[in-house]
């Protein structure tokens, strides 16, 4: 009978939709009768340190805080991040994402120190600029190689440390910000070494330290933190890429969730909490993108604001030299 198929018809495709949410029905007004927050983290340098605090971890309490709901935590990894906040398995082929199967949704946004990238912006949208970046090289201090002089020219110095690469072993990490085909890295006539995925990229800058290669790609943050660490064993060579940007990410059917969080992060900048919070967790980098965060100070919309290029340094100076 056409009235029994049309409701085991729509039976199934309730049950389907009750064993595999997807994302929508996840934005503002929805997570705020849920009274949640599903904050996605991966445990990635200062941003989300695993013990419980980073710079994204308390910059996401604050805004389920200004929300009214309550703050989750749900980690997760670079390999099912995406997968995880879009309800589908996201692969990554040739540069492009491939959407597969229904999965769960575990999560309303990632912050993790997640770099802009076009793949990414394919399948999803950031917010404005929670954290500026780039991606550098970083050598063994043992190496030949020798930090590149900045010329003033980002772009002729990006030159000459794709030259310097040539037949030299250098770590990248597949499906990551430190992608080597994001780069074209095998022209540069380097021995790219992919990183094992289901490491944490926390790893690679003690992975060339024991051995596994002379060189490893490393966005900023994460260079500052491994210079910190080991000021006397590795050296900075130069930039790979001009200025990044790091954001939150959110599904493409959450716009209002998206807005309410940029109005919160302009807020956080206009208040100077957001300045605390970088100079707790990341006091180097205010060092080496001046141009970005004296704009704070003098009201220039951030997202526009000249980011200044770094390279050819073995350790970072101390702010305020």
């Amino acid at each position: 009978m056409p009235w029994f198929r049309y409701l085991m018809g729509s039976l199934t495709a309730l049950m389907l939709l009750i064993s595999h949410p997807t994302a929508s029905g996840n934005d503002l007004a929805q997570i705020q009768q849920r009274g949640v927050l599903r904050h996605l983290g991966i445990p990635y340098g200062n941003f989300v340190t695993g013990s419980g605090d980073g710079l994204d971890v308390e910059i996401v309490k604050l805004f389920a805080d200004s929300l009214g709901v309550k703050y989750q935590f749900v980690e997760t990894n670079f390999e099912t991040a995406f997968g995880d906040l879009l309800g589908r398995k996201v692969q990554l082929h040739g540069g492009k994402a491939i959407i597969g199967d229904e999965i769960p949704v575990r999560g309303d946004l990632i912050a993790s120190g997640i770099t802009v990238l076009p793949w990414r912006q394919e399948i999803a949208v950031f917010s404005d600029t929670v954290f500026p970046t780039g991606i550098w090289v970083i050598a063994r201090a043992d190496s030949t190689l020798q930090p590149v002089l900045p010329s003033g020219d980002v772009d002729q110095d990006i030159q000459t440390v794709r030259k310097m690469l040539d037949g030299r072993g250098v770590l990248g990490q597949q499906g990551s910000c430190l992608d080597p085909k994001l780069y074209d890295l095998e022209q540069t006539g380097a021995h790219v070494k992919l990183f094992d995925p289901s490491r944490n990229l926390n790893e690679m800058v003690p992975a060339i330290l024991k051995g596994e290669a002379e060189a490893t790609l490393a966005d900023a943050p994460d260079a500052l933190i491994a210079l910190d660490k080991w000021p006397d064993q590795i050296k900075v060579i130069g930039p790979l890429t001009p200025q990044q940007a790091m954001g939150a990410v959110f599904p493409q059917d959450a716009p209002q969730l998206r807005e309410a969080f940029n109005e919160f992060l302009r807020k956080l900048k206009a208040n100077g909490t957001y300045l605390k919070l970088i100079k707790k967790y990341y006091p180097g980098i205010l060092v080496y993108y001046k141009d970005y965060f004296q704009s704070l100070n003098s009201g220039v919309g951030t997202d526009k604001a000249h980011l200044t290029a770094v390279q050819g340094v073995s350790a970072p100076s101390k702010p305020g030299n």
